[in-house]
């Protein structure tokens, strides 16, 4: 069983900062790709970002220059810096990951977090 905890949302004013985290815990041998989403709303759930066990990225195109994703593989913790904030990006952010438990079953399985909310409003 694995569980995945997300942290540091909050109310910020638009071109401020926040910076997100989640920690994975439980039966884990390794983690293959982890990635933030965020739902706002009345709206569809989206991709912000993913970064791979080995360090590669990706962006959705509204959040590029503005937010960094990275990785602690040491205590399985991911964060999402997020920069020049817009009140578009006010949504609950999600925590996702495919977790590998054991080291003779080569099984991935995917997780999620409970989300953290993140408001930008003056």
């Amino acid at each position: 069983q694995v569980q995945l905890v997300e942290s540091g949302g909050g109310l910020v004013q638009p071109g401020g900062s926040l910076r997100l985290s989640c920690t994975a815990s439980g039966t884990i041998f390794s983690i293959n790709t982890m990635g933030w989403h965020r739902q706002a709303p009345g709206k569809q759930r989206e991709l912000v970002a993913t970064c791979t066990s080995g360090g590669s990225t990706n962006y959705a195109d509204s959040v590029k220059g503005r937010f960094t994703i990275s990785r602690d593989n040491t205590n399985n913790t991911m964060y999402l810096q997020m920069n020049s904030l817009k009140p578009e990006d006010t949504a609950v952010y999600y925590c996702n990951a495919d977790v590998r438990a054991s080291f003779i079953r080569r099984k991935y399985v995917n997780y999620w977090g409970q989300g953290t909310q993140v408001t930008v409003s003056s």
